[in-house]
């Protein structure tokens, strides 16, 4: 029997090869494994530009806080920016509120 990669996203075992791309039942990924090579831990915009501590960033899309009435509209500038632990995740501060945006509704 051979042995299947463990799933890059959610890191379950539990994955599966349907004759073109592996599957995960868990998490519902489908990757190559030229896919899984080149996944990495860099944060990178929309765009695909890396970021950094300190940038400064634009959202891309109007966004609903939730929790919260407030929305942050297309266009908005955010300063200083923080780099979380989860690549697709940064940390900034929003109209003095903190703030945790996915990096694919940010432009550098």
């Amino acid at each position: 029997m051979s042995e299947y990669p463990v799933c890059p996203t959610c890191k379950m075992e539990n994955t599966y090869f349907d004759g073109t791309m592996y599957i995960c039942p868990d998490c519902s990924h489908e990757w190559t494994l030229d896919d899984s090579a080149e996944t990495d831990n860099i944060p990178r915009d929309s765009n695909g530009a890396e970021l950094m501590d300190g940038d400064s960033v634009t959202v891309i899309k109007d966004l609903k806080v939730k929790g919260s009435s407030m929305v942050i509209k297309r266009g908005t500038k955010v300063k200083s920016i923080r780099l979380t632990e989860n690549a697709e995740e940064v940390d900034c501060k929003i109209e003095g509120s903190s703030i945790v945006l996915k990096t694919c509704f940010l432009k550098k």
